[in-house]
């Protein structure tokens, strides 16, 4: 018999609660090296993960301690997130710092949502 039983989302609304804003750069004009920000790809709302211990280990091994995990909402063919882009988070701790693009995978659990793995670019 087939049992009804109610089963909670893995994620709430209200847990995507930090804006966070996704660009490029583009090299800049004239002789002297260096980058200039080119131009916002896509702006959402996103849940910043808490640093899990698999993930601690493997930013010790990449010598990269200041790693974050963020999780947006899949914008299926609207944008699609690679190495190339850069992220600025607008609140909390994270607002100062730009964040360079690690790794993207979709949930496994739930192909509605993709996890990005991103480290903080140094000045």
């Amino acid at each position: 018999m087939w049992k009804n039983s109610y089963q909670a989302p893995r994620y709430r609304s209200s847990d995507f609660d930090t804006p966070v804003i996704f660009y490029e750069y583009e090299e800049k004009e004239g002789p002297v090296p260096g980058e200039k920000e080119k131009k916002v790809l896509f702006e959402c709302l996103a849940r910043i993960d808490s640093i899990w211990l698999k993930d601690l280990e493997r930013a010790k091994q990449n010598d990269t301690l200041s790693e974050v995990t963020i999780i947006i909402r899949n914008p299926y063919h609207t944008y699609t997130p690679t190495n190339k882009h850069y992220i600025q988070v607008s609140t909390g701790v994270y607002q100062n710092d730009k964040y360079n693009i690690k790794h993207v995978q979709l949930d496994a659990k739930d192909s509605n949502f993709i996890n990005i793995v991103a480290k903080v670019v140094k000045p």
